[in-house]
C-alpha cells in the first residue's frame, strides 16, 4: 500500500497541502550540517536547552516560505525532509518519524514537536536524526513498547481535526502499513491474520473505526500471535463486538478452536 495508500488517506488539510504543484529547491540542510561546529552535540545531553536554538534554525531551512507556514512544515517539505534522512516514505518508518514528533497528522511536522522532539533526544543534526531513526526501524517489529506508541499515534494523526474516529477504508491503508514488516507482522504459522482481518472488514463491516476499536485490535492481534486458536476468546470478554464478530467469522471458516474442541478431556 505504502505512501500512495497513505496519501490517499491523509485528513483533508494535508491533503490540500499535497495537492499544490509548486516545485521548489529546499537547501540540502544534511550537508549543510556536515560543516557544523561539534560544539552543539558534545553540550546537548547536558543542557537541553544549549540544542532549542540550533533547532529552531533547522526547522526554517526545512520551510519553504512560499508554501509553508511559519511553524508547520506541509506535506512536501515533510516528506523532503523525511527523504533527506534516509527515510522509507513507503513503510512504517514515516510513522515511526510522526510518533517521535508528535506530528499532529500525517505528512505535517509543526515546530513544537520538531523542536521538542529533538531536544528530548539532544539531536541537533540531520545525520543525528537520520541514526536515531534507522534505530527504531531495527526495533520496531521487536520493541513492543516502540510499536504500540508508533500505533497509538497512528490514530490521532489520522484523524480530521475534532473527529473521534476514522474511515475504516483509512484505517486498513494504516493497518497495511503498521502489520507488514519493517513492521510487526501480523502473522502466525497457520494464518494470515491482517489478509482475514482485511477480508472480514470488507465483507461485514461498513462502519468508521474509533479509538477503542483501533487499540483493542492491536491487543487482539498480540493474542492471536501467542494463540492462533483464539482459545482466549470467550464471549464474557471485553472485547468490542467487533472482534466477538470477526472470532465467529473465522470460527465459521474452521480457523480457531470452539471451547468445547479446546478443553482436554481425561
Amino acid at each position: 500500500m505504502g505512501w500512495k495508500g497513505m496519501k490517499s488517506a491523509l485528513p483533508t488539510k494535508g491533503m490540500r497541502l499535497f495537492s499544490s504543484k509548486r516545485k521548489t529547491s529546499r537547501p540540502n540542510v544534511v550537508v549543510e550540517a556536515r560543516n557544523q561546529s561539534g560544539f552543539f552535540f558534545e553540550k546537548a545531553h547536558r543542557n537541553p536547552q544549549v540544542v532549542e536554538s540550533p533547532l529552531n534554525q533547522s526547522f526554517d531551512k526545512l520551510r519553504v516560505k512560499a508554501e509553508d507556514e511559519k511553524d508547520a512544515l506541509g506535506v512536501e517539505s515533510t516528506m523532503a525532509y523525511l527523504e533527506s534522512l534516509g527515510v522509507n516514505i513507503e513503510n512504517a518508518e514515516m510513522l515511526i518519524v510522526a510518533e517521535l514528533l508528535q506530528t499532529p497528522s500525517i505528512g505535517t511536522i509543526t515546530r513544537k514537536g520538531y523542536v521538542d522532539g529533538w531536544k528530548a533526544l539532544g539531536l541537533i543534526t540531520p545525520q543525528d536524526h537520520s541514526a536515531h531513526v534507522k534505530s527504531l526501524v531495527s526495533k520496531l517489529a521487536t520493541d513492543s513498547a516502540l510499536f504500540r506508541k508508533v500505533y497509538r499515534h497512528t490514530f490521532a494523526a489520522s484523524k480530521e481535526d475534532n473527529q473521534k474516529a476514522i474511515p475504516v477504508e483509512t484505517a486498513v491503508v494504516y493497518w497495511d502499513v503498521l502489520f507488514s514488516p519493517p513492521a510487526w507482522e501480523w502473522k502466525t504459522k497457520s494464518h494470515d491474520w491482517l489478509a482475514l482481518w482485511k477480508e472480514f472488514l470488507e465483507q461485514k463491516w461498513t462502519r468508521s473505526v474509533n479509538r477503542d476499536m483501533w487499540n483493542q485490535t492491536l491487543e487482539f492481534a498480540i493474542k492471536t500471535m501467542s494463540d492462533e486458536t483464539l482459545s482466549f476468546w470467550n464471549e464474557d470478554g471485553a472485547w468490542p463486538s467487533v472482534i466477538d464478530a470477526f472470532v465467529a467469522w473465522c470460527k465459521e471458516r474452521g480457523i480457531g478452536k470452539s471451547e468445547a474442541e479446546s478443553m482436554n478431556f481425561d
